[in-house]
């Protein structure tokens, strides 16, 4: 017997207990959860996260961190020139995480060349493009007809960094919080904070939070402790909504500390560790990144940008008849798609009837064969009837010729000539 039945099944009769002091009898309906529970791990997660900052702010690192994983194995340096020259991209890495049993499909969304050029007046429209293309592609698949397998690759998270050489927030960050905030759920992170003393870390926190106020940006909002939440829930969630912007330091590298092998930087002076919660921010923002907040991330999402980007599309239906028209079109497309089969009854289809085909020419050249044969046995018994016939004459001729003089008299009656 498995642990997990084991497991359930010590949680029944409790209940079961607990229903009869009460005065009830034991229904089932208390195992609802678990059922939730078996059903969600066996057909997984998805998260999709989106880093978003210059070049230099250790964006890769971090992620590799968070996720104790290496998703930029294949890339390279560029030089100075190429980074002159280039232009926002947008990349995007998946990797399938499994941690007890639980499956993650993790999508990490990098925009490489953001903030890099001299001229970063529209940086940012590659990246809200990204995002409503993933908007517009869920809303298809949910309006259309097969909706029982629909990915889901919305961004659910954008870890903003923000430098730590500058005195707050930079005209490039304003202005893509106010274009990015209603569409995605951003997560301010302040980078390399080992650069800064414990005080500067603070005063630049104080700075950038008052600057989001001011211009009005609605940055991810943690939700309320219900009142039922036990203190030291209470106390976690204070300290995480105290902590942004989170003061990150990203590191894959493992150095020994007092005999201890712990992920850090090592430097002339000493030693910052990156899950030491005095050093830095890294183990509370992977606590609400993983552990506490991505469901709620994905809620939020779905519930608030996904809705406000699809009562525009809506609007923009209801308004526009050609979009309505498209609209129409797209979903007959995806309903004659569903209807067509898959490939290997694709497969087996077009062999049957190569089939059926040589079958019907078999029959044809069969026919035929047969057609030539008849002509020819036709042909023959006609030329032996002419022989016969032929040699019916000759014998008639040489009868009339050796017959008596008496019976050749065209005036008898008997004779057997007959003119025509």
């Amino acid at each position: 017997m498995s642990s997990k039945f084991l497991s359930t099944f010590d949680k029944m009769p409790k209940t079961h207990v607990d229903i009869q002091q009460s005065g009830r009898e034991y229904v089932g309906f208390a195992t609802l959860p678990d059922q939730v529970h078996r059903k969600s791990v066996k057909k997984g997660f998805e998260f999709t996260l989106m880093v978003v900052g210059e070049s230099g702010l250790g964006k890769s690192t971090l992620v590799n961190s968070l996720f104790l994983t290496d998703l930029y194995k294949e890339r390279k340096e560029l030089s100075a020139d190429e980074r002159i020259e280039r232009t926002v991209d947008i990349k995007r890495n998946s990797i399938d995480i499994e941690e007890q049993g639980v499956r993650l499909r993790l999508t990490v969304v990098d925009t490489p060349g953001f903030g890099d050029s001299v001229n970063c007046s529209n940086s940012w429209k590659p990246i809200i493009d990204y995002i409503e293309d993933q908007f517009a592609q869920y809303y298809e698949d949910e309006s259309g007809l097969n909706r029982k397998n629909i990915v889901d690759n919305r961004v659910h998270c954008c870890l903003y960094f923000i430098s730590p050489y500058g005195h707050g927030l930079r005209p490039i960050d304003v202005g893509f919080m106010q274009r990015l905030h209603d569409k995605v759920n951003i997560v301010p992170v302040l980078a390399k904070a080992d650069c800064l003393t414990p005080t500067e870390v603070r005063t630049l926190k104080e700075r950038v939070m008052r600057e989001i106020r001011e211009q009005d940006i609605n940055i991810y909002s943690f939700p309320d402790c219900d009142s039922d939440e036990d203190e030291d829930y209470k106390q976690q969630d204070k300290e995480l909504k105290a902590s942004v912007p989170f003061a990150v330091i990203g590191s894959n590298t493992v150095v020994e500390v007092g005999g201890k092998r712990v992920r850090g930087r090592l430097y002339p002076w000493g030693i910052t560790e990156v899950e030491n919660p005095k050093h830095c921010d890294f183990v509370k923002l992977r606590n609400m990144l993983i552990r506490t907040h991505m469901q709620d991330l994905k809620e939020v999402t779905r519930d608030l940008h996904y809705e406000n980007y699809r009562l525009r599309r809506i609007q923009d239906e209801t308004d526009n008849p050609d979009v309505k028209q498209e609209r129409l079109n797209s979903i007959r497309k995806d309903s004659f798609a569903t209807k067509e089969v898959s490939e290997k009854d694709r497969m087996l289809e077009e062999k049957e009837a190569e089939l059926r085909k040589m079958q019907d020419m078999l029959l044809k050249m069969q026919a035929e064969m047969a057609k030539q044969q008849g002509a020819s046995g036709s042909g023959s018994n006609m030329g032996s009837l002419a022989d016969l016939a032929t040699n019916n004459n000759a014998g008639s001729g040489d009868s009339e010729s050796n017959m008596p003089e008496e019976m050749s008299d065209p005036n008898d009656s008997r004779s057997s000539t007959v003119e025509v």
